[in-house]
């Protein structure tokens, strides 16, 4: 039987989803996968298993899209 770590869990305020991410871990070995599962409306789910490597390169363009527009809503709430 897979080890599942839950790492995080919370919900998309524009589209209500509930997003999980866990730390799978295989009994056969292996490089443990992190798993995403988007639940939404409370009946439908989209679970993507993905590499460390894969997850570091999506990290890494979410950061680049989500900083600067982040940042300046932070200085627009500021006044």
């Amino acid at each position: 039987m897979d080890h599942i770590n839950q790492l995080a869990k919370f919900r998309n305020p524009f589209g209500n989803q509930e997003i999980e991410f866990q730390e799978v871990i295989y009994p056969s070995g292996g490089t443990p996968m992190l798993r995403l599962r988007i639940r939404e409306r409370g009946a439908r789910f989209t679970v993507f298993d993905i590499d460390p490597v894969t997850a570091k390169f999506w990290a890494d363009e979410m950061l680049k899209w989500a900083t600067p527009l982040a940042d300046a809503g932070d200085k627009t709430e500021e006044g």
